[in-house]
């Protein structure tokens, strides 16, 4: 695995964590914790080589099933999930593919989430979709060794073959004698047995699968519609206390002076003081902490709080400044840095008819639904502190390597209580809201502290989607065919110089593989607000100004777009390496597919109303959507339907891939109204009547298909994202003539 696998460019040391990395594992060491536990089949592991890494080095066991089963001697079978649930049902989905190899009876079946421990999971998080694919190999075989060893109690009990005996519904069988013994019966012996070796285990044909690929709840479902605890701001533990934390609103921004003296004495605050932090956005800024006995007077008294802010060293960000800057920088053909160049593009240019077009996408947030919390407890102790978490995070691994080092602690004295999370899309890769809450719960004495963010915090301090201005110049030749294409974007570097993350064009972005002659290039103005991954960094804006702009080009050519592109998809530019992953049938037979299902060319419809089709290859899943659309006089957009068909492999939970793919198109829908800017390096919007995120009334309907797939399986959070804007740009031009350069829509007075 390479770094080439993901898109873009996340930081180094999330994209570490999102790697499997093999570590071998002492077989004694397993056998010796299996054995005399006396409560079923509770399997342990220890892994000395994992002694020997560096200290947060990232490590995953080969084969541990003591990591993911448990199993009592009444049956109940508890399955351990060890990644982040962060509404992307991977719970569900790692319980099912251990279930499936185990044999299990689903109905026996209980999931919880994992302990962090990187001794026996190696790195935990959720970024990527990489936890299908990274994860699914170790699961089945997890699940299989669990069930070898079932197997192999029964023979040795009842002296048979173990080859004579068969699985099924927590039950080990023997037909021939008409013997039969449930998993639970059986645990306890095999717990004493060794560990089989991984390369004798057998695992299911897809054709043998009775779980995986069909529908199933989540399960979490009824605890989440019930109202019971999961997600982090549910966190409540004896002796805490509500800590919220004010910042200044330019970034880099210090406290001059405030009015502590006096929110003090307000009902229910128990302490208030300034923090002085490390002066990262990704770790702890400046500001003012206050401790409350609730969050009523925590909130009441942030409201109350007056701040003098120190603002020589604060950013000066300005959004109408770039467009400025930007609309320079773009017209120049060829920019800074050149990333990718095939053939001779001027020579294409000058001989074909050309097509030249501008486009711009701003920033946008994360708008997760929970805002950033974290419970801390920092613990003192003559023997050495501590510092207990309770996270909705998407990277816990990270949590600890980050916290041990800010705060001078032993990463064992690092312990974080995995919570659901109640949206993440990237904002939680970052881990600020735990490094806040830890250093107040240390400066207040060391009581335990849930704090607590507003929906204004998270807007005024989220790590945005970046924004960018990118200029085409492509070329139809005699034959309607692309002569060449020229792409210069003008995006954003770090105070460090280096691209800010997920905006960095990539040398390998469609169609740099396709076509003869090809060139890309990019500028880069300085950006002081941080940046973040979001849903699909990356691939969301790269997608819908390469596939809009190919439209462009088809429709210059006049010729059919899912043709155009199904001839672009079958070449290959000289010396080109490729994408690892892409694949050109798969990509062609998805945009065949979903012409096929939405009668894309064939369907006549009325004045008003388009057809609109895109593609893109993002985090290893092919898809391709057709969006249809109707456009009325006060250019209100109505997006009826929406063809998702997508090749991702293997389907693990047919009803959450479904629901990935659905949430997909919403998301994006959603985020074509909206932006964020920024003025004097203030965020401008602070709420949600200020980003109004889409409500129900603009989801369309969304029919999925996956394409029976024997690749390996690949995630499906963020693959089904990048193709919606532009689908419905292209279907917007089918309706009304008007080219879509410009998100959100609303810069070009349309609406949702």
């Amino acid at each position: 695995m390479t770094r080439e696998h993901f898109d873009w460019d996340l930081p180094e040391a999330v994209f570490d964590n999102l790697l499997p990395v093999k570590s071998d594992l002492s077989r004694r060491g397993f056998a010796k914790l299996s054995a005399g536990l006396g409560a079923g089949l509770v399997l342990g592991v220890t892994a000395p080589a994992l002694a020997q890494q560096p200290p947060g080095a990232p490590t995953a066991p080969r084969f541990a099933p003591a990591a993911y089963v448990r199993i009592a001697p009444d049956g109940k079978i508890t399955l351990f999930s060890k990644n982040p649930e962060i509404g992307q049902g991977i719970k569900t989905s790692f319980a099912l593919i251990l279930a499936e190899e185990l044999d299990a009876n689903w109905d026996d079946v209980r999931v919880e989430q994992s302990a962090i421990d990187a001794a026996r999971y190696g790195m935990q998080s959720a970024g990527g979709s990489r936890s299908i694919p990274s994860n699914w190999m170790a699961l089945r075989q997890a699940g299989a060794g669990a069930r070898a060893m079932l197997v192999a109690a029964a023979a040795q009990q009842w002296g048979l073959p173990a080859a004579e005996l068969s699985t099924g519904a927590s039950t080990v069988r023997h037909d021939a004698s008409n013997r039969s013994a449930s998993y639970g019966s059986l645990a306890e012996a095999a717990a004493l047995l060794p560990l089989p070796d991984p390369q004798s285990l057998k695992l299911k044909g897809k054709g043998e699968f009775k779980l995986l690929g069909r529908r199933h709840g989540g399960v979490d479902n009824r605890q989440i519609v019930t109202g019971k605890p999961l997600f982090g701001i549910d966190v409540d533990i004896p002796g805490m206390r509500i800590a919220v934390f004010q910042k200044c609103p330019a970034l880099y921004g210090k406290v001059r002076s405030a009015n502590l003296a006096d929110i003090k004495s307000l009902p229910g605050v128990i302490d208030v003081f300034v923090v002085e932090g490390t002066g990262k956005p990704a770790e702890v800024m400046n500001g003012i902490a206050i401790i409350a006995r609730d969050t009523w007077s925590a909130l009441s008294a942030k409201r109350r709080l007056r701040v003098d802010w120190d603002e020589t060293g604060a950013s000066k960000d300005s959004w109408n400044g770039f467009v400025a800057k930007a609309g320079e920088l773009a017209g120049k053909p060829v920019g800074e840095q050149t990333v990718r160049s095939n053939g001779d593009v001027d020579a294409g240019l000058s001989g074909g008819t050309r097509i030249e077009a501008r486009y711009t996408y701003g920033f946008v947030s994360h708008a997760q639904l929970e805002p950033m919390n974290c419970t801390a407890w920092y613990k003192r102790n003559p023997a050495g502190d501590s510092v207990e978490f309770w996270a909705p995070t998407q990277t816990p691994s990270n949590g600890r390597i980050l916290l041990a080092g800010l705060l001078g602690l032993p990463i064992d004295r690092i312990t974080i209580h995995q919570q659901r999370v109640g949206g993440g899309f990237g904002r939680r890769l970052n881990n600020d809201y735990m490094a806040e809450a830890a250093f107040i719960s240390r400066q207040a004495g060391g009581i335990p502290v849930k704090l607590m963010w507003t929906r204004e915090d998270d807007m005024e301090h989220d790590f945005l989607r970046s924004a960018g201005f990118m200029a085409f110049t492509g070329a139809i030749d005699e034959q309607g065919r692309i002569a060449a294409w020229n792409s210069h974007l003008v995006h954003f570097r770090s105070e460090g110089g280096t691209s800010v993350t997920a905006a960095n064009w990539q040398p390998g972005e469609f169609p740099a593989n396709h076509l003869a002659n090809y060139r890309a290039s990019q500028t880069m103005m300085p950006l002081r607000i941080p940046t973040g991954a979001w849903r699909a960094p990356g691939a969301n804006t790269a997608g819908w100004i390469v596939q809009s702009f190919l439209h462009e080009l088809a429709v210059a050519a006049k010729r059919d777009h899912a043709g155009l592109l199904d001839e672009v998809l079958g070449q290959s530019a000289p010396g080109s390496t490729g994408v690892p992953g892409f694949s050109s049938d798969r990509a062609r037979n998805v945009v065949r597919v979903v012409a096929e299902r939405s009668g894309l060319g064939k369907r006549r419809l009325p004045k008003g109303r388009g057809l609109g089709l895109a593609f893109h290859y993002s985090h290893q899943g092919h898809v391709a959507e057709v969006a249809e659309v109707s456009v009325d006089r006060q250019k209100k957009v109505t997006v009826h339907k929406v063809w998702v068909v997508a090749d991702v492999g293997p389907i693990v939970n047919l009803s959450g891939a479904e629901a990935q793919c659905q949430g997909s198109v919403i998301d994006a829908l959603s985020t074509m109204a909206l932006e964020i800017t920024m003025e004097a390096g203030r965020i401008e919007q602070k709420n949600f009547d200020q980003y109004a995120i889409g409500r129900i009334r603009i989801t369309p309907e969304i029919d999925v298909h996956f394409v029976d797939s024997d690749y390996p399986p690949t995630g499906l959070g963020e693959p089904a994202v990048p193709p919606l804007a532009p689908a419905v740009c292209n279907a917007i031009f089918a309706a009304t003539g008007h080219r879509i350069r410009t998100l959100p829509i609303t810069r070009e007075g349309y609406s949702l």
